[in-house]
């Protein structure tokens, strides 16, 4: 239990250290952005993307800690148990004692299986879930499922792209011409690109390295890039999610309508998820 506080008390302390961190860049990004109206909207969403991604890291870091903690407790337990079933049961095949193994194994499965229904029932990820399905709802949507794989974003526009405006744009078209047009605004877009270790503004070099690795690889997409996006497509794209404004709007001056996405902050383990939209009633 000692090692378990020291283990919380000092990830506590850590993460006390990067938030007072990211609002001396923020108060940076804000004093740079002070006399520009249109850097101050684009601000405004940087800083959410900021703030969400840090409290979803250090969440998953906190319950990454609990659950190790759990684990090692669950582990001691089932040894000790081990331990007195071979000493009560000598005299057992080992055929059977395979068969106890089996079925405690899958007695122990169903219980961790009810024990996380219950937990999602009033968990996280089905509150935001409910949230989103209000919203879009008022709209005449539901959600479309896309993969969690690092393309979401980009599948999610490509699926709306498909259906909204009939147009075919591969997942890999979609990143080189977001890469592409962070490239040639690079001015507009490098303010708002911080080292993920230092915090500090990228160096051309780590700039180059950002878009070849948009380009080239599933690294997730973010605000960012859904403003790239919008921009070298010249369509609006807009973002529904559960908190903080009930949606994000990017590309306003472009003809409409817009590509209709979610963001998902609690759908998968991993983090953040980008789903697409249809239209229709959502099954109760």
């Amino acid at each position: 239990m000692e090692t378990e506080d020291n283990e919380l008390a000092v990830l506590e302390s850590k993460h006390r250290k990067e938030k007072k961190e990211l609002q001396a860049q923020i108060q940076a990004l804000k004093k740079a952005a002070k006399n520009d109206k249109t850097k101050k909207k684009e601000l405004t969403a940087e800083i959410l993307r900021l703030e969400t991604e840090m409290d979803t890291r250090h969440q998953q870091e906190i319950d990454s800690a609990n659950k190790n903690h759990k684990d090692t407790n669950e582990i001691t337990d089932t040894a000790l148990n081990n331990v007195e079933n071979d000493l009560s049961k000598v005299k057992i095949s080992k055929a059977q004692k395979r068969r106890d193994k089996k079925s405690q194994q899958e007695k122990e499965r169903d219980e961790l299986i009810k024990q996380q229904e219950q937990e999602n029932r009033h968990g996280p990820r089905n509150i935001e879930l409910q949230e989103i399905n209000n919203k879009l709802k008022e709209r005449g949507l539901k959600i479309f499922m896309i993969p969690s794989d690092g393309d979401c974003l980009y599948k999610a526009v490509s699926h709306q792209l498909a259906i909204i405006k009939q147009k075919d744009v591969s997942v890999d078209e979609l990143r080189e011409s977001a890469a592409k047009y962070i490239r040639q605004h690079k001015g507009d877009f490098l303010p708002f690109m911080t080292h993920p270790d230092t915090f500090e503004m990228l160096t051309d070099e780590d700039f180059e390295e950002y878009c070849d690795k948009l380009e080239n690889t599933k690294v997730w997409g973010g605000q960012l890039e859904v403003r790239a996006l919008s921009n070298s497509l010249k369509c609006p794209i807009t973002i529904i999610q559960a908190t903080g404004p009930g949606s994000i709007d990017q590309g306003d001056e472009y003809e409409k309508p817009p590509l209709i996405i979610t963001y998902h902050r609690h759908m998968y383990g991993l983090g953040e998820h980008y789903n697409s939209t249809v239209q229709g009633e959502i099954e109760a």
